[in-house]
């Protein structure tokens, strides 16, 4: 290890050990041995590290037979300056810490970040393409995300790397999502057959984004996107059908219906992704633009994931 005044130059802290999180410190672990000279940390709840939930207790046990160092602290709960403590004293800091830490949590994380001074921050933007959606979007939490590209955007002192990932493929065949529900032997369309959706499940998303830390020559202060799979709602109707080897009900969600739908209860953020995704704007894009197909990686599809994981 590279030490200077107690501070690991090659020293990475990833924040969160959720689906994603556990996906990004598997893959990161790895490549971390491999160099030789970095050092990994995951930042967790104190009620997460001591937690007897079989689940939990389960991934702390693997982060740590990793090598990977467990730190306790609360994002939520912690101050800015207490934040600001914790980070300066790393070189890269990836965020796995979604929306479902609150609205600002996003922001605070950037924030804290760029003040602490440190060297390389990927924050959580792994979904859509939000500086194509832009502001004033269904879904609400979206406009701290470009608050956040904003911040990284207007400084020099931390560069940054955003992945863009699409949707979770999983989140399509989610009963609550309503795409495709399998219990009703339906496919829903939103907004039309024709209208498109990038999608990447989260073990792709957690080996490419340690493959994008450790690429060289370094990528950074710009947007990389990945994609398991583009494809339009027709398309994943008809992949559906042949995989499963039967014909599925089609029924199409418009953007006028789901934006009454969503008129009808406000608040609820399903209703706010479906109107997105149904005006089918920066949530796509041609998969001969990522990482990936640059580097002739091979990533689960559409049909791979229905493969896997349906009966």
């Amino acid at each position: 290890m590279h030490v200077a005044n107690g501070i690991t130059t090659h020293a990475i802290l990833v924040l969160g050990a959720g689906e994603l999180g556990m996906s990004v410190l598997r893959q990161l672990s790895r490549l971390a041995a491999a160099s030789g000279d970095t050092s990994l940390t995951v930042l967790l709840r104190p009620a997460t590290i001591e937690s007897k939930e079989p689940s939990k207790a389960r991934d702390v046990a693997e982060l740590r037979s990793l090598g990977i160092e467990v730190l306790a602290g609360d994002l939520v709960a912690d101050s800015d300056a207490d934040l600001r403590s914790v980070f300066k004293r790393f070189d890269t800091l990836v965020s796995c810490i979604g929306f479902a830490a609150g609205a600002g949590m996003q922001r605070k994380l950037a924030c804290a970040a760029i003040d602490a001074g440190v060297k390389r921050y990927l924050p959580w933007q792994f979904g859509v393409d939000y500086d194509v959606i832009g502001r004033g979007s269904a879904q609400d939490l979206f406009d701290e995300q470009l608050d956040v590209r904003d911040l990284l955007r207007a400084q020099r002192g931390t560069q940054w790397v955003i992945v863009s990932t699409g949707m979770f493929t999983s989140f399509l065949f989610e009963p609550y999502f309503g795409v495709v529900d399998l219990a009703q032997n339906t496919v829903r369309a939103l907004g039309s057959w024709n209208t498109s959706v990038t999608v990447t499940t989260p073990e792709d998303i957690g080996m490419l984004t340690a493959q994008i830390l450790f690429t060289t020559p370094r990528i950074n202060n710009q947007v990389v996107y990945t994609a398991g799979d583009t494809l339009t709602y027709g398309q994943l109707a008809d992949t559906v059908d042949k995989v499963l080897g039967r014909k599925m009900h089609r029924e199409e969600w418009s953007v006028p219906s789901l934006k009454a739908d969503l008129e009808k209860n406000p608040l609820d953020p399903i209703k706010k992704y479906r109107v997105v995704f149904a005006e089918g704007k920066g949530v796509a894009w041609d998969q001969t633009h990522t990482f990936n197909h640059q580097r002739k990686i091979d990533l689960t599809t559409v049909e791979d994931w229905i493969r896997l994981n349906v009966e």
